[in-house]
């Protein structure tokens, strides 16, 4: 296979010197930060991404992308965060049992210990998505992680709403594809795999039902998340290349996740603990929605209005929260926008990302204690 961009690439970033910073989890997993660095700053971005995907979604060459905004636009500290969800770790091809649970225990508190090691005791911005986002808030909520300045959360938050054919989906495909077909992740790039085996064969047949455009990829991502045609994304919003590069930059996704998100899903769209009687989660909330009641960061909660993965989640999270912390947190939706098009879109940099930019610059003041 030829790629139109190179896997893993850093060219879509100029102008700020790149480094990396490993820390480990307290249940013994190896994570990085990246690091994006123009300037000193008193105010630092940290980006954390959803599940499947990684930091390449936040710096893709082909469009002006968030991390060079960012860099362009006042905030000239930028980490990414590749925690256990991101598609650069082999262990997400193993069956697992991992959960957001173990997310925001102990991958989030890591993350920011070692970024506050590198860059110092500075204001803290993060701007996070889909389940990464859910994640984040559920840490932020049982007091895992504090001294957060702001919070930006894309497409959903402590309440995540599906579509109907999602929650079908959601049901039966974990079952299905760990114990039926014996396969332990779900690959988007399955087409483009040498020879032939059983994940090749699940692409072509869900290819049949998916007219809408010629790239498998995108047909499989569809399967993945969400309900439509295509339901990541509106086709219109995307470059090509980025349309075509779909099983670069979203990777195998191991199905136990899912299994989190229907848990929260059946306890009426909260977030709530996977297993109430895993010793190792003890100091974790039961229900992260009512923990998030005592939260004092600023949240601006996000959405395109065409969510076809999460639907109208974040507008539902912010009157929840809203009742109990009036004017705390905000709700924008951008028209014509989906779930993963908000970063990964052709023109984000005029749609979205000013939008982001304003609401950080409103709270460049000291963190909450």
């Amino acid at each position: 296979m030829v790629r139109a961009i190179p896997l893993y690439t850093l060219e879509g970033v100029t102008g700020a010197e790149k480094s990396y910073h490993y820390f480990s989890t307290g249940d013994g997993l190896g994570l990085s930060l990246q690091r994006f660095n123009r300037a000193p700053s008193d105010d630092i971005v940290l980006i954390v991404h959803g599940l499947t995907t990684s930091t390449d979604m936040f710096v893709m060459p082909e469009h002006y992308n968030l991390v060079q905004y960012l860099l362009d636009h006042g905030f000239s500290d930028v980490f990414t965060v590749d925690y256990r969800m991101s598609n650069r770790w082999i262990y997400n091809l193993e069956r697992h049992r991992y959960t957001m649970d173990d997310i925001a225990l102990y991958d989030f508190p890591a993350a920011l210990q070692k970024l506050r090691e590198v860059a110092g005791d500075r204001r803290v911005h993060v701007i996070c998505h889909c389940l990464g986002s859910v994640s984040f808030l559920m840490s932020m909520a049982a007091g895992q992680v504090g001294g957060i300045s702001s919070v930006i959360a894309n497409s959903a938050g402590l309440t995540p709403k599906v579509p109907a054919f999602s929650r079908f989906k959601g049901t039966l495909g974990p079952t299905l594809f760990e114990h039926v077909l014996g396969l332990p992740y779900v690959s988007p790039a399955w087409s483009e795999d040498p020879g032939f085996h059983r994940g090749k064969l699940i692409s072509k047949l869900v290819s049949l039902f998916h007219r809408e455009c010629d790239v498998p990829a995108c047909h499989m991502l569809s399967l993945m998340w969400g309900s439509g045609w295509p339901a990541l994304y509106l086709h219109e919003n995307l470059d090509e290349v980025t349309h075509r590069r779909g099983g670069d930059l979203y990777g195998p996704v191991n199905v136990h996740y899912h299994r989190h998100v229907m848990r929260m899903l059946k306890a009426r769209n909260r977030a709530v603990k996977f297993d109430r009687d895993a010793p190792q989660h003890a100091s974790l909330p039961n229900d992260y929605v009512r923990a998030a009641r005592d939260l004092t960061t600023p949240i601006l909660f996000v959405s395109g209005d065409t969510n076809r993965v999460f639907s109208d989640s974040n507008r539902h999270c912010h009157n929840v929260l809203e009742r109990s912390s009036p004017g705390l947190h905000s709700y924008h939706e951008f028209p014509g926008y989906g779930h993963q098009d908000v970063f990964m879109g052709k023109d984000v940099a005029k749609d979205i990302f000013p939008t982001f930019v304003d609401w950080m610059n409103d709270h460049r003041h000291p963190a909450p204690v």
